[in-house]
């Protein structure tokens, strides 16, 4: 599927006007379609009205209900699916300034329980020390004091213990040198630190390691009901259970090729020995 930003925008709109036209089409009233579907009358007038976005199942309930073709139901599944992206562009997120994202950020970490990180190309702001943060932010044209200041603190959610984390980074992530040689050793003796966390499992995939899937993105996945994938204008956010089960069999494919534990630390401790050559 391609996703164009200003259709992404559009197709919340399209989605709840699409489902209104059909059930009047029907001659059906939102009490009776509510009822068929197991949901509330208040819940159907939202979704009609794009008050709130329908999930897949929610949307496919609708259609059986009201017995939509199977080539009616392919499209406006698939306009489903488009309504459950968002894309977030940079620019607009500098407007909007920085430090407000990382708010976002921290909501979406707080509201999470099972959290995964695939980094296949810098550490992030989670596992990074001051130096790293600032260093990786000087191409942002704001104030970015504030931001640094926010990611430090966002760090505290790895103590909470009732929360799992699993970063995996390739062995590029690691040893990009976003700081001076001196600063790089630390950073990579911070990741060893970070990896005692009882309830932080930092993994490493060393060049060489044969993995038949390249890496193509960066992506967080949020439990099971969401994942944000970067890139270098934005990022997108899925809701589609569909795209959040692909991008958790790529990070499990991943995850298999790690080293943990005293194998990712003996790893990195060499690559940290050998900045500090």
């Amino acid at each position: 599927m391609t996703f164009d930003p200003e259709q992404l925008g559009q197709s919340k709109a399209d989605l709840a006007e699409t489902l209104r036209t059909m059930r009047k089409r029907a001659s059906r009233t939102q009490v009776w379609l509510a009822q068929r579907c197991n949901m509330s009358q208040t819940k159907l007038s939202n979704i009609e009205t794009g008050r709130i976005t329908p999930g897949l199942v929610d949307v496919e309930l609708i259609l059986r209900s009201l017995d939509a073709p199977p080539e009616l139901v392919a499209e406006v599944a698939a306009l489903a699916r488009l309504a459950n992206t968002e894309w977030q562009g940079k620019r607009a997120t500098w407007r909007r300034g920085l430090e407000k994202r990382q708010a976002e950020l921290a909501g979406l970490e707080a509201e999470a329980t099972t959290l995964r990180y695939f980094l296949p190309a810098m550490v992030t702001g989670l596992l990074a020390t001051p130096e790293y943060i600032r260093a990786s932010l000087g191409h942002s044209p704001v104030d970015i004091s504030k931001t640094v200041a926010r990611k430090l603190e966002r760090q505290s959610v790895l103590y909470d213990n009732t929360k799992r984390f699993t970063f995996l980074l390739t062995e590029q992530a690691v040893r990009w040198a976003v700081v001076p040689r001196a600063a790089m050793a630390v950073q990579i003796d911070h990741l060893v630190s970070v990896s005692h966390l009882p309830n932080v499992r930092i993994g490493v995939i060393p060049l060489g390691t044969v993995v038949g899937r390249g890496p193509l993105n960066t992506f967080t996945v949020y439990d099971q009901r969401l994942a944000t994938v970067e890139a270098f204008t934005g990022r997108i956010v899925f809701q589609d259970p569909r795209d959040i089960a692909e991008h958790l069999e790529v990070f499990s494919r991943y995850e298999d090729h790690a080293l943990f534990a005293d194998e990712a630390r003996t790893a990195l401790r060499e690559w940290a020995i050998a900045y500090r050559s």
